[in-house]
């Protein structure tokens, strides 16, 4: 039987989330799909039959409804990714294939088939609102980016495109953020140099995949002014900066509910999108009936 494991924001908190991705462990002799995001940590292993609660969840993932930020379009490249990786490193049973090539095309159907996407709006977008909002005038300003990937690449984009030029980039990879920085007239500095760059920094993006802090009290000045934005999950930032006084501290749970404040989601596509959702579930069960019953047929 197909099962899964999962940590997600629907069940648990940031804090919460960090805490148990400590002790989340999968046996990685074991053929599974693992898929990891800034919301969710979800295994899935197995062969034989695929209980409706898999197909539906995983169905569902793959069409943005069980995003923080429902319809997003980042979790659909995720997923395919998670697949295409398990599919390198294992032997994946006949009906884990079946599942996540299911799942990839029902997501691709409700993006194209309703205009959920269109009342979407990812976490980069939103941290440049609340930049808008901060009244930061992005030509006059420092900005430091950690962590080089999608995500900071959309908001150097966005902060580009609003006149920023002072961005300066860093990564565990000094390369990558060389090669990003040369793209987008940045500077790319050694993250070995982070706490120069934070002296002089008024903008501050992570978004590093490192499963520890980046970011510590010591590393900024007390009396500093400057805005951060902590988009990593495990947090790349110390919580303990937020209460240096002339700080101001945006992490995932914060981004979230801005964007929640600011966007409402059609009811009538949320609807057209579960019906697209519940016809692949029969349609899997269909191709799951046939397997089985040909099986027994053999026998």
């Amino acid at each position: 039987m197909i099962r899964y494991k999962l940590i997600n924001h629907t069940e648990y908190n940031l804090k919460e989330r960090e805490s148990l991705l400590n002790g989340f462990e999968v046996d990685r002799t074991l053929a599974h799909v693992l898929l990891s995001t800034c919301n969710r940590i979800e295994v899935y292993w197995g062969e034989g039959d695929a209980p409706e609660a898999v197909v539906r969840h995983l169905y569902r993932v793959a069409a943005g409804l069980e995003s923080s930020l429902a319809g997003e379009r980042a979790i659909q490249g995720q997923l395919k990714q998670a697949y295409l990786r398990a599919c390198e490193t294992y032997r994946l049973s006949p009906a884990l294939h079946r599942l996540f090539q299911t799942a990839i095309h029902a997501g691709k159907r409700v993006r194209t088939e309703t205009r959920i996407a269109e009342g979407a709006i990812s976490h980069s977008q939103v941290t440049v609102e609340i930049l808008k909002q901060e009244n930061i005038d992005l030509k006059k300003k420092i900005i430091a980016i950690i962590g080089v990937n999608k995500l900071t690449e959309d908001i150097v984009k966005f902060l580009v495109s609003r006149g920023a030029t002072n961005i300066f980039l860093s990564n565990r990879h000094f390369a990558k953020a060389h090669e990003l920085a040369s793209r987008y007239n940045g500077t790319a500095i050694s993250l070995d140099d982070k706490r120069l760059l934070l002296q002089f920094a008024d903008v501050l993006v992570c978004a590093t995949s490192a499963p520890h802090l980046i970011i510590h009290p010591e590393d900024i000045p007390e009396d500093k002014d400057m805005l951060i934005f902590d988009l990593a999950f495990p947090r790349d930032v110390s919580e303990e900066v937020a209460t240096f006084p002339r700080i101001k501290l945006f992490n995932l749970e914060d981004i979230e509910r801005f964007a929640k404040k600011n966007i409402s989601l059609r009811h009538s596509e949320i609807h057209k999108a579960e019906q697209i959702i519940n016809e692949e579930i029969a349609k899997y069960y269909q191709w799951q009936s046939f397997r089985t019953t040909n099986k027994l047929t053999i026998l």
